[in-house]
């Protein structure tokens, strides 16, 4: 079982770090936070730049922390709470599937760093080897509603652009 659970936070966590470096510094064909932070503008979320740079870097660090199994449910609110901003202001209107900019591949990334929250990162995991034991029904309750309030604060901040000027971006 530790294999198998240091295989999943391998894959989502660096996926998702991936992800917050293509915001945060361009890398992997990403925008960098000028660029980003102008789709984010378009989306309704100013200032552009701070917003990139807040899920840039949560992307980037809680995927780290989540690929190394380091404060687990901690890591598992801040990637669910930037995939349903994903999810929400970008994929929803595109229906479920990934292919036509759904939200398919959001809701994907956000329930399995969600599920890690419930399980725990496993034996092979740095809160193990620290002795942090965070995981099971209480630390992913406590994930899913830290990940759905961070998640509603800037979406109900937003103040989207009519939809004509918004484009469609992954």
């Amino acid at each position: 079982m530790s294999i198998g659970l240091l295989i999943l936070r391998l894959v989502v966590g660096l996926t998702l770090a991936a992800h917050g470096a293509q915001k945060l510094f361009g890398w992997f064909g990403g925008y960098g936070i000028a660029g980003t932070g102008q789709f984010l503008e378009q989306l309704g979320f100013r200032p552009g730049r701070m917003h990139a740079a807040q899920a840039g870097l949560a992307e980037f660090v809680a995927g780290f922390f989540l690929a190394a199994g380091f404060l687990t449910p901690a890591a598992a609110a801040a990637l669910v709470a930037v995939m349903l901003v994903a999810a929400v202001s970008v994929h929803i209107k595109n229906g479920f599937f990934a292919q036509s900019g759904g939200y398919e591949y959001t809701l994907l990334l956000g329930g399995a760093a969600l599920a890690l929250a419930f399980t725990g990162p496993g034996a092979l995991s740095l809160d193990q080897a620290l002795g942090i034991s965070r995981s099971g029904e209480a630390w992913g309750l406590a994930a899913l509603a830290a990940g759905l309030i961070g998640g509603a604060v800037p979406l109900l901040a937003r103040k989207p652009a009519p939809a004509s000027t918004a484009t469609n971006a992954a």
